[in-house]
């Protein structure tokens, strides 16, 4: 049978796609498209020690590169960030910071401050905000209830749906671009498909211009004086969803 191929309308056309800047890896940028896409919602999804908070590193970085770190902001909810570490593996100085997100309302509340602020500069410039990460969110309800009560575990989800939602049309109208980290969560009884999800339900599937899943595949050794230490990893980028480029690429990397 033969393949069908469709036509691109003019408005997806190469010379009309959405503006990028580097993930600060070649082949990555390559299965992304030319890399992250300016005002877009971009989530990157991954277990312990892949490299989420490095590729968030270095997007920043990048991002300065061409435009000022004033237009960053870094919100930090596991309460674990090194900036001193950071910096010295590159995330530039100046970029602002929020280190009292503690729910889903809250962050809210910044975000859209970040982008009334990033409005009232009245700049053509695009900007960055920076979520690491997102399962460290609570939500109001769920603090209010005592540890042990009877919970469906619905009111984050509900609410970050509502959140993009609200927000989605705003981000796009300044050109800022939304970067959301996720932990990757085992899916209980999954006798196929996938294994894996995150949290927050499926607002990110949807709103999402670019999710990019990170799995480890292998540590890097070196020796050094006789004793042998890992210096880095190996790691496997997947390109599960792409709006502005095609989707499904993969992109192995070492960290």
């Amino acid at each position: 049978m033969e393949r069908v191929r469709l036509k691109r309308p003019v408005s997806e056309q190469p010379d009309a796609a959405p503006r990028t800047f580097s993930s600060g890896a070649t082949i990555l940028d390559l299965a992304l498209g030319g890399g992250w896409a300016h005002g877009r919602v971009i989530n990157i999804v991954g277990d312990r020690s892949t490299g989420k908070t490095l590729l968030a590193i270095e997007a920043a970085a990048n991002f300065v590169r061409a435009y000022s770190p004033t237009r960053i902001r870094y919100a930090e909810a596991e309460a674990a960030f090194d900036r001193q570490f950071a910096e010295s593996v590159g995330l530039p100085q100046g970029i602002g910071f929020a280190d009292d997100i503690q729910t889903v309302e809250a962050w809210y509340t910044d975000l859209t401050d970040f982008v009334k602020n990033m409005k009232a500069r009245e700049s053509s410039e695009p900007c960055l905000y920076i979520l690491d990460s997102l399962d460290a969110l609570s939500d109001e309800d769920e603090l209010k209830r005592n540890m042990g009560d009877a919970s469906y575990s619905a009111g984050k989800a509900k609410r970050l749906s509502e959140l993009f939602r609200r927000i989605t049309k705003d981000l796009a109208g300044v050109n800022c671009t939304l970067i959301v980290i996720s932990q990757i969560r085992d899916l209980i009884n999954a006798r196929f498909g996938e294994k894996y999800t995150r949290s927050g339900g499926k607002a990110l599937d949807f709103y999402a211009s670019q999710i990019v899943w990170l799995a480890q595949l292998a540590k890097v050794p070196d020796t050094v004086l006789g004793v042998k230490r890992t210096v880095g990893i190996e790691i496997l980028a997947k390109v599960k969803k792409n709006k502005i480029g095609i989707p499904f690429r993969e992109a192995p990397m070492t960290l």
